[in-house]
């Protein structure tokens, strides 16, 4: 069953330190790069003349999302609140390593699979189907326009979701740090500065 959501500004959090470096974050944190910090900037640049003004805001409140949402609401008076089911997929036992130590000790698991697949399958993480339910939850629960800062796949999900797509289609919407993906209307666009 489909469902209209109000327009949506979906944002990914900066570059990270761990970005930087293959390292891979889930639920643990990260500080934002210089570059990181500046991605957030041509974000508020984006959201300065596309932000509707009585837009609210959500971040996932995971730190890099709350000084990305900072950085990319400077000076917009939206109000911002912090959803813990904004966080990024949980990578239980990955959490916090490179994806040359994931495959040393469990190739078996993501040899020759799809990236945005196997990270589902993280021992002692968290499920495709958990995801998509928080994400869910949360466009359920908007009621006007809404700037949304997130993570890669959380991101991904959120929109296959407003686009009413399967949340598997995550590997076919685009990524990217440092742009407003927008979804309106049943159709979604990239902005960047």
């Amino acid at each position: 069953m489909s469902r209209h959501y109000p327009p949506l500004y979906i944002l990914r959090h900066g570059e990270t330190e761990w970005n930087r470096s293959g390292r891979l974050q889930g639920h643990l944190d990260s500080p934002l790069t210089a570059l990181g910090r500046r991605q957030a900037e041509a974000q508020n640049a984006i959201l300065k003349c596309h932000a509707p003004a009585d837009a609210v805001a959500i971040s996932s409140d995971s730190a890099r999302s709350v000084l990305t949402a900072r950085i990319a609401l400077a000076g917009l008076d939206l109000p911002l609140s912090r959803d813990a089911r904004l966080r990024e997929v949980a990578l239980g036992d990955w959490q916090g390593m490179t994806l040359d130590e994931i495959q040393r000790d469990w190739g078996f698991l993501i040899e020759g699979r799809d990236p945005f697949d196997w990270k589902f399958d993280a021992p002692g993480g968290e499920s495709l189907a958990d995801l998509a339910a928080r994400a869910r939850a949360v466009l359920d629960g908007l009621t006007g326009p809404t700037v949304i800062v997130t993570h890669g796949l959380t991101s991904r999900v959120l929109r296959c979701l407003a686009l009413c797509r399967s949340p598997a289609d995550l590997g076919q919407v685009p990524g990217g740090q440092g742009v407003v993906h927008v979804v309106e209307d049943g159709t979604a666009r990239v902005l960047s500065a």
